[in-house]
């Protein structure tokens, strides 16, 4: 389960079979990795489309185990980009919830980061942000699918994992604020994205600079699950 296509771009690569699945989705697809099936979803960002796209998952696959994957914003300095980050516990923004219990891979390779994953309905915009967030949660990276679909996990009674790949660092502030260009169904806006990027050389340039990292995250991260085992 991820927000966005883009995210499985790397994993598709290494993909034995694709088969494109009509789903009500932004994007469903049913791969071939190392001789076993998987589904890939993408519904957008955040926990209430994260769970709806489960939902619907659910009802037309018996389902193993679910996989929050995708990209994620560094709240602890040390985290680099690229960098794959696998969280030993996820941080949800209501402390009256429970926490989510998360599975423990059964064999990777490469190293990987670990700590604890906020997950929360917003985008930390701001390096300002960032450091706020980590200076009073604890957390090392956040997110926003992971809580929707450990949720759901939870009420299906599944196996949930989480792995992650670092986009942008603490230190980065993104060149507008996404949460300003999401529709209301939580969606990010294109034409929305597009236009800022349209008034503003700067934001223009900072935003081809996210595309390629984001395109060379997407690659580190099918890299590594493709390498992995559950």
């Amino acid at each position: 389960m991820a927000a966005e296509a883009r995210e499985f771009a790397g994993l598709l690569r290494k993909a034995e079979r694709v088969d494109k699945l009509n789903w009500p989705l932004d994007f469903a697809r049913r791969i071939w990795l190392n001789g076993k099936a998987a589904v890939l979803v993408a519904n957008g960002p955040g926990p209430k489309l994260a769970g709806e796209a489960v939902e619907i998952a659910q009802g037309r696959e018996e389902l193993t185990g679910l996989v929050s994957t995708g990209f994620c914003g560094a709240l602890d300095p040390a985290l680099k980009p690229l960098e794959i980050f696998v969280p030993s516990e996820i941080l949800l923004p209501s402390r009256d919830r429970e926490g989510a219990v998360l599975h423990p891979l059964a064999c990777t390779r490469g190293s990987v980061a670990n700590g604890a994953l906020l997950s929360v309905d917003r985008v930390a915009s701001s390096a300002a942000e960032k450091c706020e967030l980590h200076a009073t949660t604890g957390a090392a990276a956040i997110e926003m699918e992971a809580a929707g679909v450990a949720a759901k996990a939870k009420e299906y009674n599944l196996p949930f994992y989480c792995i992650r790949v670092v986009t942008d660092t603490a230190g980065e502030s993104f060149p507008l604020d996404f949460n300003r260009t999401r529709d209301p169904d939580g969606r990010f806006s294109r034409m929305k994205i597009i236009a800022a990027a349209l008034g503003s050389p700067r934001v223009f340039s900072k935003l081809i600079q996210l595309n390629n990292r984001c395109k060379a995250a997407s690659q580190a991260l099918g890299d590594f699950i493709a390498d992995t085992r559950f």
